[in-house]
């Protein structure tokens, strides 16, 4: 099994490269020599990064090797052949977002513990009892767990796994705690206390149930105020510009008058309000790019709330878990809750974003008990 020859080669009038040599048979079965460029010494660093940047490459040209047939690849190994193959920016397989999260997991959590087993030594047991002893959540566990099923499938797919014993691995996604909703009143007195861009901010999120990457990714040209509708098109995860996350969630949303009149505001006292233009564009960037969510919520929303009182953990899906809390409350059709949150069924709407509150918990056993205690008996 050949691992080939990395050697670093001297350009007059650019940066040194870093090339892979290697022999493979030719079409008469001639072996031939063989050279690819891997990247600038700027690029790739050491000879360490640019051995890793090969690994995929050394996978492919050993995929025949008798010897490679004995089992040998390691899960580092299928790591970066599924980084190179899947995870790459011009790979049209998956959006930003999921690459992102998926190399996360990997780097994380996946390589460091399994990284020097040999593929198909893994067991199924073993890989279920080091998922219960993980400080996750039970939902990271489970992307965890079918990550690695993704992760084995492509190995099968190339020749370089025989099995996947993640099929028969045993995790469950359920919840341990309820997600937090704020109610009305708390989100009122929020508003209230927030400087205008994140009032505006919040308002849109708990009045659409828009997620943060999609919140961030409106354009003026999306707002219609004479139709009092929103289009969501696009997302943006990290500055890097996408599709939704579903082709469900890419459908327009209606806008109040209220919502309308704090866009208005806004777009009145914005530099930035062309039809081309983020409607939450950053004066840093000189409009190019929309704020980051997330320092605008540990910065300024959490602390505010914090000085209220409100002692959950709140972040931007909060909102989105209280606009469906609170079109629950309101006596909302569920099929009008699944348009609203651009859900692909009606149960991930009830099951995961819908927490009846006390008080309505109250009012709906009430009302049973009154059919069952006669007038008479209440009196008694």
């Amino acid at each position: 099994m050949q691992k080939g020859s990395l050697v670093r080669r001297t350009r007059q009038n650019t940066a040194d490269v870093w090339e892979f040599r290697w022999r493979e048979p030719g079409p008469d079965g001639v072996r031939r020599h063989r050279r690819l460029v891997v990247g600038s010494a700027v690029e790739v660093g050491d000879e360490s990064a640019a051995r890793m940047a090969v690994a995929a490459l050394q996978l492919e040209i050993n995929i025949d090797d008798v010897r490679f047939r004995q089992n040998t690849a390691t899960v580092s190994e299928l790591f970066e052949h599924f980084l190179q193959q899947e995870l790459r920016m011009e790979s049209g397989w998956r959006t930003f977002s999921t690459r992102h999260t998926y190399e996360g997991y990997l780097r994380k959590w996946i390589v460091p513990r399994w990284g020097s087993r040999v593929v198909d030594s893994l067991r199924a047991g073993e890989i279920e009892l080091w998922l219960r002893s993980l400080p996750l959540a039970r939902a990271s566990c489970a992307k965890i767990r079918n990550l690695m099923s993704v992760l084995f499938n492509h190995g099968i797919r190339h020749g370089i796994s025989r099995t996947n014993p993640i099929r028969l691995v045993r995790q469950s996604a359920k919840r341990k705690k309820v997600p937090f909703a704020l109610p009305a009143d708390q989100i009122q007195r929020l508003v209230a206390a927030l400087p205008f861009r994140e009032k505006t901010l919040v308002l849109l999120a708990a009045g659409t149930g828009l997620r943060m990457s999609e919140l961030f990714a409106l354009k003026w040209a999306d707002v219609h105020f004479d139709s009092g509708e929103i289009d969501v098109v696009r997302s943006i995860v990290m500055q890097v510009v996408g599709p939704c996350k579903t082709e469900v969630s890419q459908r327009p949303i209606p806008m109040d008058p209220l919502l309308a009149d704090a866009l208005r505001s806004w777009q009145a006292q914005t530099r930035f309000r062309a039809p081309s233009d983020w409607v939450f564009a950053s004066g840093q960037t000189r409009g190019r790019k929309p704020y980051w969510g997330q320092p605008l919520m540990r910065s300024i929303i959490r602390p505010a709330a914090i000085k209220l009182g409100i002692d959950s953990r709140i972040g931007w899906h909060t909102f989105r878990h209280s606009y469906s809390t609170l079109l629950r409350i309101t006596g909302a059709d569920i099929k009008v809750m699944q348009e609203l949150l651009r859900h692909a069924s009606s149960r991930m709407t009830l099951d995961t974003y819908t927490h009846v509150v006390t008080e309505a918990k109250r009012r709906a056993q009430s009302e049973v008990v009154k059919l069952l205690v006669s007038p008479a008996q209440d009196a008694s």
